[in-house]
């Protein structure tokens, strides 16, 4: 008696995009950061319209080619210079919307992360800095790698700010992001 779960037919895999495919299906504006498409596509498609749509919950934007979404902004550097940015595309100005040549660079997953903004939830408004409800200071923290890092206890949110600044900058160097 055979499993049930052995499969006759064997599962194709969907060919991998090569930049050529890409630069036939779609046009990228550097200086803008659109997408737009060079041919008809589904037969809903026109040529000349604008590519892609933006996911609600991030605010990126996302095109679907062969059934298979790809980010807006690994397409861009995929376009640009023939290879996938991994391990990932960092936006510069932190907007994820903007694909915008001058705004990518490649970037580490920790580097990339020290580019993000102050979270909503925070309540010092400062990010890096929260009232430690012991004590009633105020602590600075950073993170790098996996490591979470403990820059101090400050009687003031602004001191606690700047010592994060400072510890941002030597670890991040140009990626550190202060607000």
């Amino acid at each position: 008696m055979r499993p049930f779960f052995i499969c006759e037919t064997p599962v194709r895999k969907r060919p991998r995009l090569t930049r050529a495919r890409l630069r036939a299906l779609l046009h990228y504006h550097p200086k803008t950061g659109e997408f737009r498409w060079r041919r008809r596509y589904h037969n809903r498609i026109r040529v000349g319209h604008l590519a892609g749509s933006v996911d609600r919950k991030h605010g990126a934007r996302f095109i679907r080619i062969a059934r298979r979404a790809y980010s807006e902004h690994q397409l861009a550097w995929f376009y640009m210079t023939g290879r996938w940015g991994r391990p990932s595309i960092d936006h510069r100005d932190g907007d994820v919307a903007n694909n915008r040549w001058n705004n990518l660079r490649r970037a580490t997953l920790s580097q990339n992360n020290a580019n993000r903004r102050r979270p909503r939830h925070n309540t010092s408004g400062y990010k890096g800095v929260c009232l430690c409800r012991k004590s009633g200071l105020w602590r600075a923290c950073i993170g790098k790698g996996g490591q979470y890092i403990q820059l101090g206890r400050f009687s003031t949110p602004q001191a606690a700010h700047a010592a994060y600044v400072a510890a941002a900058r030597k670890l991040f160097g140009e990626f550190a992001r202060a607000d």
